[in-house]
């Protein structure tokens, strides 16, 4: 007789587990015998918990925007706007045909006549010089590149509003630089560093619009102290920004330049500054982007280029006029973004390099895979 035999008691269809007070296997589906207490009633509970988190998340989101609703209320009411009576659609289109000049053929039949806006445009000169493009197509370029210096003038008002944002950038970046550098916490000891972040701060808190009316006495009205004025506004951003990215660099390259009796500058260059190289061109060429933009604004103050042209024909209610400024700002604006956005995509490895035709023609087929993403 085997043991088997021996724990049945000599009975083949006996089961081993339930003799001998042995306990049977659970065979419901449940697995917890027929109970309704197991696996099952578990994933029960588990949805029934999520259920109620969507319905706490749900009812968080509703009161989030019951909040912004009832603010919109409270802000549309502080800028009068809901009591502008006169604001209606009639009085929009209106307002519209003073900029678009819509002009109609023999038959009747209304269009833009967009030839009152290069008329303007080439009249003032906004986007081309020809007195110094002349000396570029004709051969002249040692006048154009040194005697002229007409890089940037050739392109006209557009151009001495991108000289302004460019200039700025390339007067404020040094400082930036320094102040960014000495104000991470990796660098300089707290409280030390809060020095010059203090001072970056003190910096964003005020716009770049008030640092012009600060340097009109020192360098007067013009895009001389728009210039400043757009350098001191890129110290307190761009370093500011240089700051967060030493921030999050690793620790790995750091230590192990301290362990080969690197000094303190060369662990700073080599072991930090190394890290972030990259992104300290990508921040910088965003930083350009938007300086061409403030040098727009500033021009309103009379410091030139294609602000002060928008603000002379809005003043002499000169919409239309007005409008052509408004067409060359966008021109500009998009060309600077291109061409920041081709550097920046050089500077990412992961990614598939583009040509200039590809990155233009390209932009509405990408445009329409990212809505549709």
């Amino acid at each position: 007789m085997t043991r088997a035999d021996e724990d049945t008691g000599g009975d083949p269809t006996a089961d081993p587990a339930t003799t001998d007070g042995g306990t049977a296997p659970p065979t419901d589906a449940t697995g917890a015998g027929g109970d309704g207490d197991g696996p099952a009633e578990t994933v029960r509970d588990q949805f029934r918990s999520i259920h109620q988190q969507r319905k706490r998340r749900a009812v968080g989101w509703a009161a989030v925007l019951s909040v912004i609703g009832f603010l919109f209320a409270q802000a549309l009411n502080a800028t009068e706007l809901l009591e502008r009576a006169d604001f209606t659609w009639d009085f929009f289109w209106q307002s519209v045909r003073s900029y678009v000049p819509v002009t109609t053929t023999g038959s009747g039949i209304p269009y833009i006549d967009v030839g009152q806006y290069i008329e303007f445009i080439q009249r003032n000169d906004l986007i081309y010089d020809p007195e110094i493009g002349r000396l570029l197509f004709s051969g002249q370029l040692y006048t154009f590149f040194f005697e002229e210096l007409g890089v940037f003038m050739v392109f006209g008002e557009a151009g001495i509003t991108l000289a302004m944002g460019f200039a700025g950038t390339v007067l404020g970046l040094p400082l930036a630089l320094l102040f960014g550098t000495l104000g991470s916490e990796r660098v300089t000891p707290f409280p030390f560093n809060f020095l010059f972040r203090g001072t970056m701060s003190f910096i964003r808190s005020i716009p770049a619009l008030v640092w012009v009316l600060v340097f009109i006495p020192l360098a007067g009205l013009g895009s001389s102290a728009a210039t400043i004025a757009i350098a001191v506004d890129t110290i307190g951003n761009l370093g500011r920004l240089f700051v967060d990215e030493l921030e999050e660099i690793e620790e790995g390259p750091i230590e192990a330049m301290r362990t080969t009796g690197a000094s303190r500058s060369q662990t700073i260059v080599f072991g930090m500054l190394s890290q972030v190289k990259s992104s300290f061109i990508a921040w910088t060429l965003y930083i350009l982007e938007i300086n061409v933009r403030i040098a727009v604004t500033v021009g309103v103050y009379g410091a030139g280029g294609l602000g002060q042209i928008v603000e002379v024909q809005r003043g002499t209610r000169q919409y239309t006029n007005m409008m052509a400024g408004l067409l060359c700002i966008f021109v500009l604006i998009i060309s600077v973004e291109l061409f920041s956005q081709r550097l920046r995509a050089r500077l990412r490895s992961d990614e598939e390099k583009m040509g200039w035709r590809e990155l233009i023609l390209g932009f509405p087929g990408r445009f329409a895979n990212s809505m549709l993403k």
